[in-house]
């Protein structure tokens, strides 16, 4: 099993910057991918930005450009640093991690940003 701890989000103005991190309570190469999801009220759960065990990253369209998704393997962690807030970034950010034993969620933090 694996245990995910989020922390880092919060309230910032349009244009600021926020980073999320999550704690992984096992080595990070050994989960197929780690990344961020997130969901507005009434929407679905989109995926924000992933990044594999080889290091390969994706990102959504919404957030290329703005977002960066890396990683501490001595600390097992994974951090979304998210530049040129934008009032529709406002949601719950959920740390996801996919492995051969299956796909784990952290808690969620909130982000919210003013316009």
């Amino acid at each position: 099993q694996v245990q995910l701890v989020e922390s880092g989000g919060g309230l910032v103005q349009a244009g600021g910057s926020l980073r999320l991190s999550c704690a992984a309570s096992r080595s990070i190469l050994s989960i197929n991918a780690m990344g961020w999801h997130r969901q507005a009220p009434g929407k679905q759960r989109e995926l924000v930005a992933r990044v594999t065990s080889g290091g390969s990253t994706f990102y959504a369209d919404s957030v290329q450009g703005r977002f960066t998704i890396s990683r501490d393997i001595a600390k097992n962690t994974v951090y979304l640093q998210m530049n040129s807030l934008k009032p529709e970034d406002t949601t719950v950010y959920y740390c996801y991690a996919l492995t051969v034993w299956g796909n784990y969620w952290g808690q969620g933090t909130q982000v919210t940003v003013s316009s």
